[in-house]
């Protein structure tokens, strides 16, 4: 969560986005301020490419629109829904012409034989086989599998965190709240992160959800993973409860994901620091590590005082096998999730896939924190689109690279190879194993470029190009600012495009150098210092930290936001632009979620008839509580606390979203 939220939640920044790079050097925001110095590098930004590419006639009209407040349907964008107001409610909203439809929310049965929920009386056992909790990211996989249904498919769901004074009554608020949980609450919570696979369907033009479908599965903080790639079965992998370092218990703080072209699914552990805690952090011997990657003396989460594994004094190991990309099969429930290492070990914010011209697999990922970086994973062989199974370990072999971006717009790709450049035994890297454990520190070494909160980074399906999402970081000082960046504190965040170079017109992301640019900055324009958008965005199309994004299938942008300004009566909200042509960055916003929520997880069905979003943490404003919340949504009962849920929005009549 960005740290401008005005919630409770907002003070567990303190160890979610600890800012544990001990020497952050040349940030982004002194490399882009000397990049947008450069006439060549205001292509990127939508006020600047209005002077080469937009229809003069169009952009007037737009404005005059916007000055007489009336909502934008045309103009320059190619979207054609009337633009939402900005609003901060109880709840949510979209344009008109759509509608929201509940799919699933925390508490609803996944498994056959779970029960009714009970929010008062939740056990271990009811929410092992229940809907989790904080719902983040979303994927739609047809059924049939190998088809291209809209209507009917299963729906990947992760958790992401527990907010023990939404769920549980008598706990009181903020942060200390989930330090007074007693044993079966904390088993509860354990419970609820995680994923759910549910079989859905649209029957007359709504979703639900297929009771009892043959491909429901809840994993959780105890399912049982494999352990693969270069750091399986390495010394620091080895805990009491496996000697062998090839087995854990448990995803922990899944945030974003992805997929594979042979049809599994990627979940991403993220702030899995907060869960760890013990003397150990301060004084033993992986002491060093754990600063690097935010794990103090005093977890967030009173798990350690009933399970070993959450206490560094008893299990110091235990960490080393979280922060991890983990890979598994949502046709198959009885697969066992396995965690790729060779994909680093970071707090990784989504690991979304392209496919490369020469059939190599690249896929791209962000480590979510301030001044940490962005990184991308090369298969060492192609994929085998004829024979799935050759593809099961295609993810344990290939190369790690972490960017450097320079002022001149220049994208190094730099390897994070055992024995090359500073990355050797004499800078305490014996082997491959440990680059990957140490995946930060390697990337520290190669002088990679600190970013201000690299979360989701996707590929446009249309353009072949890669946006990296930045969401904030208020910690730049003011020794940093400039007049092209001339913000003290990036509270609002930004939006790179990496253009990758073409072998024989396409795309090569596999390549070690690349092009970027900036497609927009965020904030209010004429408020927020440096914010730049196409210079028609009304008043409701400015956004604030953007999180995670998705592209339909004519390649414009969906950006959902965490961390909107309430105290400007903002909501968090999705919002939809052109990505080139006329109403490039013409950002507009199309739905606000209820108060204290943010939204995520943008997901489309393949003919764009259908948008799923992740609303996460409804009523997570400040004081509120399980029985005092600020909102109710969903379902507005005085029995039934907020609940974190996945809505689908349609199109009234039907037909695609934003056509």
């Amino acid at each position: 969560m960005p740290d401008n939220q005005s919630s409770d939640a907002a003070i567990e920044l303190e160890l979610e986005d600890i800012g544990s790079n001990p020497d952050p050097r040349e940030s982004i925001g002194e490399i882009i301020a000397r990049r947008l110095s450069r006439r060549a590098a205001m292509r990127g930004l939508g006020g600047a490419a209005a002077a080469l590419t937009f229809a003069d006639q169009l952009v007037a009209g737009a404005q005059q629109a916007v000055a007489q407040g009336v909502p934008m349907t045309g103009g320059p964008s190619t979207l054609t829904f009337p633009e939402l107001r900005h609003q901060l409610a109880q709840r949510d909203a979209v344009a008109e012409g759509y509608e929201t439809q509940i799919v699933m929310r925390w508490g609803d049965a996944v498994l056959a034989d779970a029960p009714a929920f009970d929010p008062t009386a939740q056990t271990e056992a009811a929410q092992a086989q229940q809907f989790g909790y904080n719902n983040d990211f979303i994927d739609f996989k047809p059924l049939p599998q190998g088809s291209r249904s809209a209507d009917h498919g299963l729906l990947v769901v992760n958790h992401e965190y527990t907010d023990s004074s939404m769920m549980f009554a008598g706990i009181g608020t903020g942060s200390a709240a989930r330090l007074r949980t007693n044993a079966e609450q904390a088993k509860v919570e354990l419970m609820a992160h995680g994923l759910s696979i549910v079989e859905v369907r649209r029957t007359d033009g709504r979703w639900a959800a297929v009771p009892a479908g043959r491909y429901n599965r809840r994993i959780t903080g105890a399912t049982e993973m494999r352990i693969s790639g270069p750091a399986a079965g390495h010394e620091l992998m080895k805990t009491g409860a496996d000697q062998t370092g090839t087995k854990v218990f448990g995803t922990l703080n899944n945030c974003a994901g992805g997929n594979t072209p042979w049809g599994t699914v990627l979940t991403c552990e993220e702030n899995f620091n907060q869960y760890f805690g013990g003397a150990a952090a301060r004084t033993g011997a992986l002491a060093e590590m754990y600063r690097r990657y935010g794990i103090v003396e005093n977890a967030s989460y009173a798990w350690g005082r009933f399970e070993d594994r959450f206490n560094l004094d008893k299990e110091p190991n235990e960490p080393n096998r979280f922060g991890w990309v983990v890979e598994f099969d949502p046709y198959d429930p009885q697969s066992v999730p396995v965690k790729r290492t060779a994909l680093g070990r970071f707090k990784h914010e989504g690991c979304t896939h392209v496919v490369n011209h020469d059939g190599r697999v690249v896929l791209y990922s962000g480590d979510d924190e301030r001044f940490d970086y962005v990184y991308k994973f090369v298969t060492a062989r192609p994929w085998n689109p004829n024979d799935r199974a050759a593809n099961r370990d295609l993810l344990d072999e290939g190369t790690l690279f972490v960017a450097r971006l320079s002022d001149d717009g220049k994208v190094a790709w730099l390897p994070l190879v055992h024995g090359q450049g500073p990355l050797t035994a004499e800078n305490g890297f014996r082997n491959q194993a440990e680059v990957l454990i140490n995946t930060r520190r390697a990337a520290d070494l190669l002088r990679a470029t600190p970013m201000d909160r690299p979360e989701d980074v996707e590929t446009n399906p249309v353009t072949g190009r890669t946006y990296v999402i930045l969401t904030n970081n208020t910690s730049r000082g003011e020794d940093r600012i400039d007049g092209a960046n001339p913000r003290p504190r990036n509270a609002h965040g930004h939006i790179i495009e990496i253009v990758p170079p073409s072998v024989n017109g396409r795309p090569d992301h596999a390549a070690t150098e690349a092009r970027w640019e900036i497609f927009l900055l965020a904030g209010k324009p004429g408020q927020d210092a440096g914010a730049r958008y196409h210079r028609a965005t009304s008043d409701q199309g400015w956004l604030s930290c953007p999180d995670n994004c998705a592209f339909d299938s004519k390649g414009r942008i969906w950006i959902a936001t965490d961390g909107a300004p309430s105290a400007a009566g903002v909501a968090d909200g999705l919002y939809a632009s052109d990505t080139q042509g006329p109403g490039r960055a013409l950002t507009r916003l199309f739905y606000q979620a209820p108060t204290g929520a943010e939204v995520c997880g943008p997901c489309f069905t393949p003919d764009d008839s259908t948008i799923f979003l992740a609303i996460q943490h409804p009523g997570e404003d400040r004081g509120s509580t399980f029985e005092r919340p600020s909102t109710r949504w969903p379902d507005f009962q005085d029995t039934m606390p907020p609940r974190p849920a996945v809505i689908a929005i349609v199109k009234r009549g039907g037909g695609s979203i934003g056509a």
